[in-house]
């Protein structure tokens, strides 16, 4: 590392310790507003669904800044004390069905392996090379397309991950990590029998399920789209580097004030993989007074969508690319295979 990077990290790190106040401040107008909106949603309903879905899509806002909190949790940068972050993180685990151990985990090496094309797999979103896809069999390509359609990807994609992959233990798990799926995993069948029980299963569905989905979809969204724009960075493990990794690979999703405050500055992401431990309410603030971040890649609500049509990384241009932008290649590739097979 370089002096110039040296000097970046160093200026980002100041902003790295937590502020009692500012953590008990988010916790209280996060929290307060959905789980009163929760019960608003429930009132609505015997009066008319679609205000009971309107109230679900605000309460959806609040969920996403809740995971938010967990995030934060895993990183140990809400609070100052780690046993702090660890019980916080596994309550808003429950709440986000994300059991915090093995999320903590997998976000880990997701920051330690980002952009590194040798080291893809854990934490991130399944992204090939066109070298790599052009060398795929059929059935690994109509996976891989399967895999990176919108309706899967932000529609199937929270029904499985959160609800089914979560509940499970990665292989190799520690015991404590263990032990804290199975924590989560009981706390949240505890919370829904009791809600169950005492609302009515249908009417926890109709609640619920909306705000579930709807917070889900959004999460990956954020995922998705500050990893994957036109310009980024991934390297081979060889050339790969950290600090490009964080302020070429990650964008700065610039999003309108109140989008920005429910989804906690985290379209701040080059500042947040730069440095982990600044708290999300500090992330704006780190970014302002940081010159050098003033020139990343930025994204904006409108601009954001194009990022839709990125499928592949191509090495040699050092872009995203589309499926359409490799078809003449594809047909190329089928005409070569056509003769050997006759």
């Amino acid at each position: 590392m370089d002096q110039k990077q040296k000097n970046l990290r160093k200026q980002v790190a100041a902003f790295e310790k937590s502020s009692l106040p500012a953590s008990i401040w988010q916790l209280l107008n996060t929290l307060i507003p959905f789980f009163g909106l929760w019960v608003l949603a429930y009132k609505s309903l015997s009066l008319s669904y679609l205000l009971t879905l309107g109230i679900s899509i605000l309460a959806a806002g609040f969920l996403v800044r809740t995971f938010i909190i967990f995030h934060d949790c895993c990183h140990h940068s809400f609070f100052r004390n780690r046993k702090a972050n660890a019980v916080l993180g596994t309550i808003t685990g429950i709440m986000t069905v994300f059991p915090y151990n093995q999320w903590q985990h997998d976000h880990s090496v997701h920051h330690a392996t980002s952009s590194n094309l040798d080291k893809r797999g854990t934490g991130d979103i399944w992204v090939l090379t066109v070298e790599e896809y052009l060398a795929a069999s059929t059935f690994e390509r109509i996976k891989y397309r399967l895999y990176r359609n919108p309706l899967i990807m932000f529609g199937l994609g929270p029904i499985y991950v959160f609800l089914i992959k979560n509940r499970f233990n990665r292989r190799g798990a520690r015991l404590n990590e263990r032990i804290n799926t199975y924590i989560t995993n009981a706390g949240i069948l505890a919370v829904t029998v009791i809600l169950c029980l005492i609302l009515g299963w249908k009417q926890f569905i109709f609640v619920q399920g909306p705000i579930f989905l709807i917070s889900g979809s959004l999460g990956i969204w954020l995922f998705y789209v500050q990893h994957t724009f036109e310009d980024s960075y991934f390297e081979e493990d060889k050339h790969w580097e950290y600090l490009k990794a964080a302020v070429e690979g990650s964008s700065f999703y610039k999003l309108p004030k109140i989008l920005q405050w429910l989804t906690g500055n985290i379209g701040y992401h080059h500042v947040h993989h730069l440095s982990p431990r600044v708290p999300n309410y500090k992330l704006e603030e780190a970014h302002n007074q940081t010159l050098p971040l003033q020139n990343v890649p930025t994204i904006t609500l409108a601009t954001s969508f194009s990022s839709l049509k990125f499928r592949l990384w191509d090495e040699q241009a050092k872009k995203f690319v589309g499926f359409k932008e490799i078809k003449d290649l594809v047909k190329k590739q089928k005409e070569i295979l056509r003769p050997e097979k006759a």
